[in-house]
Order: C-alpha cells, then sequence, then structure tokens
C-alpha cells in the first residue's frame, strides 16, 4: 500500500459522519461538543477535498446527495473501527465497572441486544446490565434506565438524541396459516385473513387502513401488550402478525405475506445529557451505536 497517498482527513470524515446521522449541524456539534461554525468548515473542507456535494439543505436540516449516500457507508464503517480500537486501548474499557441499565422494546432486546452485551463483556466486563425490557417508553429523566433504545426522537431538551437507523417491519405468518390463506395478491385478499393486533389495536387499525387492509375489531382473535407474544403468536399460526423484516426473514417458521407493504420507523439512541459523561455508559452507548445499525441489516 502506498501510505503517502493516503491524505484523507479521519476529523474532516467524523464530522460529516456526525452530521449525517444527526440530521443537521447544530445537532452534529452538540454530539461532538464542538462550535457549529467549527464542524461546518470540517464538512465543506471534506466536501473541497473529493469535489463533490455531500449534502443538501431541508427546511432546517441536511439530507444527503447521492454522492454522501455512497460514501457515509465506507466512513461509518471507519467510525466503527474507530470505536473498536478505542475500546481495545489498554486499561480504556476493562478498568470500568459499574451498572448501566438500557431500555428497549421487547423484540430488540430479545433479538439485538444479547449480541451487544456479549461484545460489552468481552471489552468491559466490570460493566454490569440491567435490561428494560418494555414497550413503554423510558423515563429517562427519572432515571428508570441511562439509555434508551426508541422508535421517536426525544423531545425533552434535557435529553440527548442519536438517530442510528430506519427500521421496517412486514407481515409474517407461519408457512400453515399462509398456505390455509390461499393466494395473496394484494391488501384486498386479506379482507377475512386472522390478525394478532395490541392492546392499543386503534393505530394498527389505522396503519392497516391506510395501506388497503379493510380490517375491523372483529379481524383480530388475539390482542396482547406484549410484542414478544404478538410474535411467538404469528410464529405458531394463530393468525398475522408484523415485525422486524430482518427478525422474520431468518426464522425458518415464518413467510413474509404481501412483502410490498411495509412500515418503516426511525431507530433513536437516548440518554440524559449528564450521563455522556460517564465512562461506563458511554462505552455502552458507542457499542450500541456501532452494532445496532448492522444488526438490524442482517
Amino acid at each position: 500500500m502506498d501510505w503517502r497517498s493516503v491524505t484523507f482527513d479521519w476529523n474532516r470524515a467524523r464530522a460529516f459522519l456526525v452530521t449525517a446521522e444527526e440530521g443537521s449541524l447544530s445537532a452534529a456539534a452538540r454530539a461532538l461538543g464542538m462550535t457549529q461554525p467549527t464542524l461546518g468548515r470540517q464538512v465543506t473542507a471534506l466536501e473541497e477535498e473529493l469535489g463533490v456535494v455531500l449534502f443538501e439543505r431541508v427546511g432546517r436540516g441536511l439530507v444527503l446527495t447521492d454522492s454522501g449516500t455512497r460514501l457515509v457507508e465506507h466512513v461509518r464503517a471507519m467510525g466503527e473501527a474507530a470505536v473498536a480500537v478505542s475500546l481495545a486501548a489498554t486499561g480504556q474499557a476493562t478498568d470500568v465497572s459499574g451498572p448501566v441499565a438500557i431500555a428497549a422494546p421487547e423484540l430488540y432486546s430479545m433479538w439485538l441486544l444479547p449480541p451487544v452485551l456479549r461484545r460489552l463483556a468481552e471489552v468491559a466486563p466490570g460493566i454490569r446490565v440491567e435490561v428494560v425490557s418494555s414497550n413503554r417508553m423510558s423515563d429517562l429523566k427519572r432515571r428508570e434506565a441511562d439509555i434508551a433504545v426508541r422508535n421517536a426522537a426525544p423531545d425533552q431538551p434535557d435529553l440527548i438524541g442519536r438517530r442510528l437507523t430506519d427500521d421496517t417491519a412486514g407481515f409474517f405468518a407461519s408457512a400453515d396459516y399462509a398456505a390455509r390463506l390461499g393466494t395473496v395478491r394484494g391488501p384486498e385478499d386479506l379482507g377475512s385473513a386472522r390478525f394478532i393486533g395490541f392492546e392499543e389495536n386503534a393505530p394498527f387499525i389505522a396503519a392497516l387502513t391506510q395501506r388497503g387492509v379493510t380490517v375491523t375489531e372483529t379481524s383480530f382473535g388475539l390482542r396482547t401488550t406484549s410484542h414478544a407474544v404478538h410474535w411467538e403468536a404469528a410464529r405458531q399460526g394463530l393468525g398475522i402478525g408484523v415485525g422486524p423484516v430482518t427478525l422474520g426473514t431468518g426464522d425458518p417458521l415464518l413467510v413474509r405475506v404481501l412483502p410490498e407493504i411495509t412500515f418503516d420507523y426511525p431507530v433513536w439512541l437516548v440518554a440524559h445529557r449528564e450521563l455522556k459523561t460517564s465512562p461506563r455508559v458511554r462505552i455502552v452507548w458507542d457499542l450500541l451505536a456501532e452494532m445496532l445499525p448492522r444488526l438490524m441489516k442482517g
């Protein structure tokens, strides 16, 4: 490798990556602890260095251009490598100890968190984790958790958030139940299907109706407060359930029903502002930010 040809500036790349993930220069500057003008100059310098425009302004935020979209995955890989180097640094992670509580929805808790916690046990064995597995939004201000994985941005000034990625859910059913449905060519063919619902079912019914699936309360032979129970009921052939596409397509007991119907939602990492200064919370935050987007993509 010709190292003399490598002139890429990591500080500029980091400024670009965090701006892409946070959606604005102001939010990125807060996340990095620098001034907005300084961050803006780094992003501009990277654009000039590469000879491309990376962002377009939309309202008060920024969106990636085609060039920015192509570049961001490469820079994200650089960021993950930087986190790995930081965690592997002698004495940086192994000497940190104490409790950290992570709040996450049930499906994420059973699907995504175990690989992260296994890695955490390797790099920071002194950290003791409590998983608050609930579909209710934990109150971080009251310290119900230190870090939360959510599907909505924080709306309180003393909370900080980082948008990790977008997740996609779809319809899934057991192979047996899908066979009983017969040929399904479009939403109109699901009018007599049996669905698995939730405790607060009205938003789900509205979302189905918006996508052309005509349902009433009688369409739901089972409703549950638990997303884990909802998912297992679909696996056992009790009806059509809805859940993350990556999780469902990797499950041998499930088949996708009407793949063209999707439910898209953001995935945020949220913490109380002052907790980000805690070394053990920072280690857990960085690992979650590094691993969750990759795990969601399968």
